[in-house]
């Protein structure tokens, strides 16, 4: 039988421990980010989240023996490939997801990344005075030349399209463009938490998208509930004020006196006697006559 080292027996052990207690175990990509800003962002997280970076085929394990304590979490197992880490939080999923987010920045590309945009230049002056740096730039597509002793932009170009490499000439100059095209940061390929599987395309929604969605089917199951007099907790009192508005109106259109329609009543009369007076001429009673 195999001798196991026992530093991975312990990072196993580790890593179990921590999916086990944890309320959201999750997997991110690492891929593209420097040591140094790496280590700033686990520093970043320490106090909510922690971060835990090792071999796949130890995740691999740690995740199977957890999820004999807990049950489901073994979907995880398929998130896990490539430059990848454990995170272990009380945070929910989408309050993790945002922090995620947060620890991303620009940064240069390198030859043989894949533009995640055009990558282009505007045409118009630059900072640049007249040098090597215009062949350095004309070397790289870009059309670049000197007019009235600066370096300019002749026009527009893109100089990488979408979902194509970025070429070694060009990723030369764009950091002196201060072109950063690229994105690196901690980025959440899944997330578990209370037997649900949480993908990234779930969890990439504003923060107020899910109370927003709540809060238009309370207003639409409302204006239903309503609309059908469908009698619940929270419509039974707007539903006896419609009652009681519709029920004023019909005995006022009706004429059926009541206490509390009474005074409309007798105002809709007295209404009605006036706008009769003004057009009957000759009229006796001076008490109608100083009101019309």
């Amino acid at each position: 039988m195999a001798h196991v080292a026992s530093w991975k027996k312990d990072v196993v052990k580790e890593l179990t421990d921590a999916m086990v207690s944890s309320h959201v175990v999750a997997i991110v990509d690492l891929r593209g980010i420097p040591s140094a800003q790496l280590q700033q962002m686990r520093a970043g997280m320490r106090k909510d989240a922690n971060v835990v970076m090792t071999r796949n085929t130890l995740v691999d394990i740690a995740i199977t023996e957890a999820a004999k304590k807990r049950p489901g979490l073994e979907v995880l197992r398929e998130a896990v490939n490539g430059q990848c880490a454990v995170v272990t939080t009380n945070m929910n999923p989408f309050k993790l997801f945002r922090a995620m987010e947060a620890t991303k920045s620009p940064a240069p590309a390198k030859a043989g990344d894949i533009a995640p945009e055009d990558i282009a230049v505007k045409a118009g002056e630059t900072s640049f005075k007249p040098g090597p740096i215009v062949g350095e730039l004309q070397k790289a597509g870009i059309p670049a030349g000197i007019e009235n002793g600066k370096v300019v932009f002749k026009k527009d170009k893109v100089l990488v399209e979408k979902g194509k490499p970025v070429p070694e000439d060009i990723a030369k100059v764009l950091p002196r463009l201060e072109i950063f095209p690229m994105t690196v940061g901690l980025d959440l390929k899944a997330a578990f938490e209370d037997g649900t599987l949480y993908r990234r395309d779930v969890l990439n929604v504003p923060a107020d998208y899910y109370s927003t969605m709540l809060a238009t089917a309370s207003r639409n199951a409302l204006a239903l509930s309503m609309s059908i007099a469908y009698v619940t907790p929270v419509t039974i009192k707007p539903l006896m004020a419609k009652a009681y508005r519709e029920a004023m109106a019909l005995s006022v259109e009706a004429a059926y006196p009541t206490k509390d329609n009474i005074k409309f009543l007798l105002a809709k009369a007295d209404a009605q006697m006036g706008a009769l007076a003004r057009k009957t001429t000759g009229l006796e009673d001076e008490r109608l006559k100083k009101r019309i």
